[in-house]
């Protein structure tokens, strides 16, 4: 079975949990038309994570008639072709606030990302979607948060700075050595052993994925990757060092390149960046609004979008649902290949 595709005739399909993201965003809506999507169907059994007013409000607003099935935990989800939907009571007596931003609505997108965390680590689902969340919505609730990968790690008892985001699109994986920190910060926290590291959990996820060896492009930090030195001494000192330990290790990596022009070179099954913005448009270039996050480096496989909660457009029945089809589809793949693993 391919990243993305079906299981092989006759398997058992893997379980999969969907948190809804933010209920005052377009998360419920996506995640509605994903539990009706015929691929998705066909790749996974999916359990919705989050509340059922926000799941109801959405599909009215967008004219949607499916018949949803609540059950009170992921254990008692069911094999069955209807929407299945574990109901979190997300924001207590508070109204459902459609494209505001709300404390209550930031509690109810961590809660469901929480328990459907939760759910894997127990083994009552075999991965973890997240629609998209508004960081503004879970600061105003108090709630520490920089993104899913650092917030995975907690859930699941991992260090922080092991767990990585790789961005997926098409036959396009590019995997961030630093993510939601400022440029200085980012700097200082590319050293050797991040390097290494991000290095390691890339070529771990390339063979969950069905790669068998994978070939890891690497970029520099400065403009050209230095041109030798020319702009700046990281690639000298930190990066190369890093993969030159990789490769003793068994890892391919080449580079480092610059990473204005790496993605155009072939032949590459993932690219490895140092910070935010070299990864994230590229990828919202190429791939506008369908773009999977898959978080790697974790005892969890979990995959989230990579655009927003489009509060603008709550409600309105104008979200494509095929960034979170991407994400499950991957992550179907990935299962199936962790449960051929374990049989193994």
């Amino acid at each position: 079975m391919n990243a993305i595709g079906r299981p092989p005739a006759g398997a058992p399909l893997p379980r999969i949990a969907l948190a809804l993201g933010d209920p005052a965003g377009i998360g419920p809506e996506i995640a509605l038309k994903a539990a009706l999507d015929p691929r998705v169907r066909a790749a996974c059994h999916l359990l919705l994570v989050g509340d059922r007013r926000a799941l109801d409000f959405h599909a009215r607003a967008c004219g949607i008639a499916a018949p949803v099935q609540v059950v009170r935990s992921a254990r008692e989800m069911p094999e069955a072709e209807g929407v299945v939907l574990l109901d979190l009571d997300g924001f207590g007596e508070e109204p459902l606030a459609p494209g505001e931003v709300r404390a209550a609505h930031g509690r109810a997108a961590v809660e469901a990302a929480s328990v459907a965390i939760r759910a894997a680590m127990e083994g009552a689902v075999e991965a973890v979607a997240a629609c998209p969340q508004t960081e503004f919505a879970i600061k105003a609730a108090g709630i520490d948060f920089d993104g899913y990968p650092t917030f995975v790690a907690r859930c699941t008892g991992t260090p922080e700075e092991d767990a990585f985001l790789m961005l997926c699109f098409d036959t396009k994986r590019i995997v961030h050595t630093t993510l939601h920190v400022g440029l200085r910060q980012a700097i200082d926290l590319i050293t050797r052993e991040r390097v290494l590291r991000v290095l390691e959990a890339t070529r771990a996820v390339l063979v969950k994925l069905g790669v068998a060896a994978p070939r890891i492009a690497v970029s520099g930090l400065n403009p050209h990757a230095s041109e030798h030195g020319m702009f700046g001494n990281e690639e000298a000192e930190i990066i190369e060092p890093a993969m030159e330990e990789a490769r003793a290790r068994g890892i391919l990596c080449e580079g480092p390149f610059g990473a204005d022009t790496m993605f155009h070179k072939p032949g590459y099954d993932a690219f490895v960046v140092m910070v935010h913005d070299q990864g994230h448009l590229a990828a919202k270039l190429l791939a506008t609004n369908r773009t999977a996050g898959m978080t790697i480096g974790t005892p969890v496989l979990f995959s989230s979008v990579a655009h927003g909660s489009a509060l603008e457009i709550a409600g309105s029945n104008k979200a494509s649902p095929e960034a979170v089809v991407e994400a499950l589809l991957r992550l179907s793949g990935a299962a199936m290949r962790a449960r051929a693993e374990t049989v193994a």
